[in-house]
């Protein structure tokens, strides 16, 4: 192994990964193309498509864009260097069966996904995976029916989104998405190991019927402050949105959801959540399991929700508005 070079496994595939070296050489062109009637032989130019992304990845540059000419299945990609992927609303990736659809070990340097519908079959683990990169994008996009390795049931699979980084600070958003029926999660942020440093936004994206929870945190070192608003977490089978840190730090803001239908609404086993003009209700055992702290700015509606609307563990801190 060259020197500077590391080793990490996530979600049960090994990657090697050195800084500022891209796990093959990038390609030449800033944009190429793939299309429904197009072959992997051809240069991936916009005349001569190629049929799957990860041909098109071959043949573009570092930050460069790959783009979808028509509806089409494109196959399942795994990015080492920054670049842009774009779907135009009609690109689907159906993954392989025990693997993830996007994996991303781009080491720095900014990934962006965008109109894409990648599919799980009930069959492959993970929707989009991000190990290591400067800030992931996500953006219109739908991920569905990924499956629990029953092998590794640690919340590494099974997600329709899993960000697992393992070092350095990222930046990560996610907006206009769909997260539905998946193994575990609809969106995960998991920093397992190491110490990493993550900013996220989550906007106007709707985590519904995941067997587990619809946006989940699970942070065992380092820190996350993560902004949630505008979206539905809605028909999971454990919570709508939960926080758990062992060693790390996790900091949320909810402002203006949803979070209906779940077993319970918000649980917080521990870290800090900021509350603000939300809707939890209809939530089975409790609209609020808190072993942490939530801090409410008093302007949320909860109600309806199992065992007489109470709020379980730590009481609600009220925190006035400036």
């Amino acid at each position: 192994m060259r020197k500077g070079c590391c080793v990490a496994v996530a979600t049960g595939v090994a990657f090697a990964a050195c800084a500022g070296v891209p796990a093959h050489a990038a390609g030449s062109l800033t944009r190429t193309f793939v299309s429904s009637a197009g072959v992997d032989s051809n240069p991936c130019t916009i005349a001569a498509p190629c049929a799957s992304f990860a041909a098109a990845y071959n043949a573009v540059q570092v930050d460069g864009v790959i783009a979808a000419l028509d509806p089409g299945r494109y196959g399942p990609l795994t990015i080492s260097y920054p670049v842009t992927v774009n779907g135009n609303g009609w690109a689907a990736i159906t993954a392989t069966a025990q693997g993830n659809g996007i994996t991303v070990n781009a080491g720095s340097g900014n990934v962006v996904l965008t109109g894409l519908e990648i599919d799980g079959a009930g069959a492959a683990y993970n929707g989009i995976v991000f190990n290591s990169g400067g800030s992931l994008t996500i953006r219109n996009c739908l991920v569905k029916d990924f499956i629990v390795n029953n092998g590794n049931p640690n919340g590494t699979s099974g997600n329709g989104i899993l960000i697992a980084p393992t070092t350095g600070t990222i930046d990560f958003t996610v907006v206009d998405t769909i997260a539905v029926n998946n193994g575990n999660a609809g969106v995960q942020y998991s920093a397992a190991s190491g110490a990493p440093t993550a900013t996220g936004a989550i906007d106007h994206i709707v985590a519904t019927n995941n067997t587990g929870s619809g946006i989940a945190f699970a942070v065992s070192g380092g820190s996350a402050a993560v902004s949630i608003s505008n979206s539905v977490a809605s028909n999971n089978g454990s919570s709508g949105i939960v926080t758990n840190s062992n060693s790390g730090i996790i900091t949320v803001t909810a402002d203006n959801d949803e979070i209906s239908n779940n077993g319970t609404g918000l649980s917080v086993a521990s870290g800090t959540v900021l509350l603000s003009r939300s809707v939890i209700t209809e939530n089975s055992t409790y609209g609020v399991s808190n072993s942490g702290t939530v801090e409410t700015f008093q302007d949320n509606r909860i109600y309806l929700n199992g065992n007489n609307n109470a709020v379980f563990g730590n009481p609600l801190t009220p925190a006035a508005p400036q």
